[in-house]
């Protein structure tokens, strides 16, 4: 029996205004190529580098977040390796003294709680970015390469998991949860598609016997389904290599998304390759106990203790999920049931008719206009039987368009609910004699029919109508027939 054996590394784009090591902007998406640099971050003799003060703390919140030692001494080392879209020709990173180390995240898998330790955090310097111009998107099938030094210099974080990964799953459900957790520090978008989360997955395959096989690495995944579509082919791969009695050999690979593979890129880097020593041009990074202190009350309550705090009002796992799958949402959550004591029904709101709205226009909750008392307004409006769930559902979507008040949208309009029953009977009757053939339908006892009939007259009333009352008047109607 084979075991997989796998250990992410994690480089996650921190959020600061301005670089690791100068004033140059972190934006690289809104402006021109080659525009954000300065002779610091393109490396030009002479210069020093100047560390960012907030990138070390978003790193030591990260670190804090993952159950991490925060170290009291670390420094910064070079990294040297040449590619063209590495100005320098190094990279400023930590080596044999990173800023955090022996932590762990505990991620939910098939109903068990999995430890995966964290080797260690550390802080280093992005790359430039190369644009392969031709037939491919690749090196080798282009015509010929751009580069944008734009991103060269951005803040970095590397999260390095001991091999306690078994399976693809496993790494897709790790690599899920602590971008959620980084969300939740607000110190990186984690937005893979942008390249601002990337992931390398080194691999082995362990015998029966206990013997550990060689390791590949796949370099830079940028997906969730990439990362687990990887790991199997590679595993599958790695496998029927043994099986055959063939060498797996160390080395670097590549995901090809299109056709659904890893492909060689190079032989495997090791430690020595790159040649580290310590950056001569930056001290030693201190961090005193007062300043892990203030950074640790900063840390709002994260995924897991939210889970635990929703899991004891009774909500299920895909109901939670639901609320922390963004910060913003879970604290609306927790203002609105301040408001209204219902949490399975405010749940029940909010993943059918807010999320609902947030696909339709393509956004995040974050980006919604909503305020928890306007939202119970109009929750609690249906409860008292003033307003219908269907005209409750357009006023919310005229408020979160508008931003007017829901209780101004159902005056002006006239929405509340119609429960005058000479005026039902009106237009129930106007419905029986435009829809003969369902009369008919109910007269031959497909009673089935009745809710056919109840639309049309929710159509006619604008949906203001009581559903209880025109039911009943209804049923009445039709059975006199």
């Amino acid at each position: 029996m084979f075991k997989p054996v796998i250990g992410l590394e994690v480089h996650a784009q921190l959020s600061t205004k301005t670089k690791l090591f100068c004033s140059c902007s972190t934006d690289h998406e809104n402006v021109p190529p080659n525009t954000n640099v300065c002779p610091v971050c393109m490396g030009f003799p002479g210069v020093l580098p100047v560390l960012n003060k907030k990138a070390v703390e978003f790193a030591i919140k990260a670190g804090l977040a993952l159950n991490c030692e925060i170290s009291n001494y670390s420094k910064f080392d070079r990294k040297n390796y040449f590619y063209p879209d590495l100005p320098k020709g190094y990279q400023i990173s930590q080596y044999d003294l990173p800023l955090c180390r022996n932590g762990y995240l505990e991620i939910f898998v098939d109903g068990e709680v999995k430890k995966i330790r964290i080797k260690r955090i550390h802080l280093e310097e992005d790359a430039g970015k190369l644009l392969h111009v031709g037939v491919g998107d690749r090196l080798s099938e282009a015509d010929y390469s751009l580069v944008d030094f734009n991103r060269a210099g951005i803040p970095l974080i590397e999260i390095v998991t001991e091999p306690d990964i078994n399976s693809p799953k496993e790494a897709r459900i790790f690599l899920q949860e602590l971008r959620l957790i980084l969300r939740y520090l607000e110190i990186s978008s984690g937005d893979m598609e942008k390249g601002s989360l990337r992931c390398d997955a080194n691999i082995s395959i362990q015998t029966q016997e206990g013997v550990l096989g060689t390791r590949t690495e796949i370099k830079n995944v940028n997906s969730f389904y990439s990362l687990e579509k990887a790991l199997e082919y590679e595993i599958e791969r790695q496998i029927e290599l043994l099986k055959k009695g063939e060498q797996v050999i160390q080395e670097t690979r590549h995901w090809d998304e299109k056709n659904q593979k890893t492909v060689s890129l190079r032989g495997k880097e090791e430690a020595e390759d790159y040649r580290y020593f310590p950056e001569p041009d930056l001290p030693p990074l201190i961090v005193t106990e007062e300043m892990k202190g203030k950074l640790k009350m900063e840390i709002p309550a994260l995924p897991k203790e939210l889970r635990e705090k929703y899991f004891a009002l009774g909500l299920s796992q895909t109901e939670v999920e639901i609320i922390i799958s963004e910060k913003k949402l879970a604290e609306f959550f927790d203002k609105s049931l301040e408001l209204y004591n219902n949490p399975k029904n405010l749940l029940n709101w909010i993943s059918v008719e807010i999320l609902s709205y947030m696909n339709d226009n393509n956004i995040s909750f974050k980006d919604l206009n909503i305020l928890p008392e306007n939202f119970i307004k109009l929750i609690q409006m249906v409860d008292k039987n003033e307003i219908t769930r269907p005209v409750a559902k357009d006023v919310l979507r005229k408020y979160l368009t508008t931003g007017k008040d829901p209780e101004k949208i159902v005056e002006e309009n006239g929405l509340k609910i119609v429960s005058d029953t000479t005026y039902l009977q009106e237009i129930i009757q106007k419905v029986i004699l435009n829809n003969e053939k369902a009369v008919s339908d109910w007269k031959k006892g497909k009673k089935q029919v009745l809710n056919f009939l109840v639309g049309q007259v929710m159509k006619e009333t604008k949906g203001r109508a009581s559903l209880d009352v025109v039911k009943n008047l209804l049923e009445e109607e039709l059975n006199k027939l």
